[in-house]
């Protein structure tokens, strides 16, 4: 029998939920690269991830879906490249409380744009629990301004079932008959 890996990208701001979302599905202990923030990041939360986070899930005996948090800091973007080979897709996180989440999504997507032309993209609404507005229409219209038409969920990243909705919505948009 042969062994198939797949390679998995969550991308997005600070504080969106990428090291939860990771550490709620993965069916390892995940690696994390977090380490106390020292900038305007302290105002979101008190770590960062600085690398990467990594973690794993098996879909059975002889396939893995490996899981690559990429840093919310710009300036860690170096990282972001180094991440993304080898991947089959990005899961976009982004935070329904920021100021202007419409302008996190365009600057993540033109970031990613390379890669997202070339693979797939799913995206993920966190804190619309606190937050409503805008809604999950609002992010699709922005998407298709933006000549993109990807799936949108509204996700709780401490969820297991909510971030394996993005894990799949993925996969199965790739190969249906994963």
């Amino acid at each position: 029998m042969s062994h198939k890996d797949h390679k998995i990208i969550f991308t997005g701001p600070v504080g969106a939920g990428k090291t939860t979302a990771i550490k709620s599905i993965s069916d390892i202990e995940p690696i994390t690269t977090e380490e106390e923030a020292s900038d305007m990041t302290t105002r979101r939360k008190p770590n960062t991830t600085v690398a990467l986070d990594y973690g794993m899930i098996r879909l059975g005996p002889n396939e893995k879906v490996h899981l690559y948090g990429t840093p919310g800091q710009e300036r860690f973007n170096f990282m972001w490249d180094i991440l993304t080979k080898g991947g089959i897709g990005i899961i976009l996180l982004l935070d329904n409380t920021r100021p202007d989440p419409f302008q996190d999504m365009r600057f993540y997507v033109n970031a990613f744009r390379s890669f997202i032309d070339s693979t797939r993209l799913v995206v993920g609404i966190t804190q619309m629990d606190n937050n409503r507005v805008p809604t999950i229409e609002e992010y699709v219209a922005q998407l298709k301004e933006l000549d993109l038409s990807a799936p949108v969920y509204e996700v709780d990243g401490r969820k297991r079932e909510d971030v394996s909705t993005l894990v799949q919505s993925l996969l199965l948009s790739l190969d249906p008959g994963i």
